[in-house]
Order: C-alpha cells, then structure tokens, then sequence
C-alpha cells in the first residue's frame, strides 16, 4: 500500500482509540463505591421479593420419589432398629442400677509400655561457610 494510505489508516485508528477513551472517562460516574461503603441514591432501597423461591432440584424435577426396599433390605433394617432399641434399654437398666454405661464400663487396660529404644548421638552440623548466607 501507498505510505499515504497507511498514515491515514493509521490516524483513524489513532483517533478512534482517543474518542473511546475520552468518551469513557467523560461517562464515568463521579466517584465509586469502596469496600465497605453503602449504596448511595434512589437505587440504594432494598428490594424485597415476595414471590422469590430458591431454585432447588425439587422445584427443577419435582419431588423425589421414595426408593422401593427389597425385603432382604426392609428385614436388615427392622434387625437393625431392633437392636438399637433393645441397646438402649440395656443401658437404661444399667444406669437404673448406677453401673457406667458406655466405654466407662469396661475394664481400663493399660498397655505396655513400648521397650526403650536407644539413639545414637546426631553428629554435630558443620557451621555454615562464609561465603554463603545463613538464610
């Protein structure tokens, strides 16, 4: 291309970026908020939705519906809440009778103290050379 036709591309392209510029800070607003300052003005007031709902899977999909258990499964459950159950009356009746219940009840075991082990002496660090730093 002509040197003609690139000076003037170029200075469009100059002004161009100029007018943007200017047009940004001319269309600014005065000042911005901080952290921690408030909203200032007629769109400072603090909208309260009364309609609003949180937008949860259930809203989304709908209720869940409830897993069918296998008898296998229901049998293994009702085990497992009897046990519970049967659990709690047994320490009921031990805390009727003043026995501790829970892990106080068993017998404390202390055990054997593990044998000595014997370490050598570290051997002593050389100092540091002069000409490194210490850091």
């Amino acid at each position: 291309m002509p040197r003609p036709v690139l000076q003037l591309v170029a200075t469009a392209l100059v002004v161009a970026c100029l007018g943007a510029f200017a047009l940004g800070v001319f269309t600014a607003p005065a000042r911005g908020r901080l952290p921690g300052d408030g909203p200032v003005g007629k769109s400072a007031a603090v909208l309260q939705a009364q309609e609003a709902t949180p937008l949860i899977d259930e809203r989304i999909g709908g209720a869940p519906t409830p897993e069918e258990l296998t008898p296998e499964e229901q049998a293994a459950l009702e085990a497992e809440e009897k046990a519970k159950a049967e659990a709690a009356a047994l320490a009921k009746a031990e805390a009727e009778k003043g026995a501790p219940a829970g892990p106080e009840a068993a017998a404390a075991v202390t055990p054997a103290p593990p044998p000595a082990v014997v370490e050598a002496a570290p051997a002593p660090t050389p100092p540091p050379k002069v000409e490194e730093p210490v850091f």
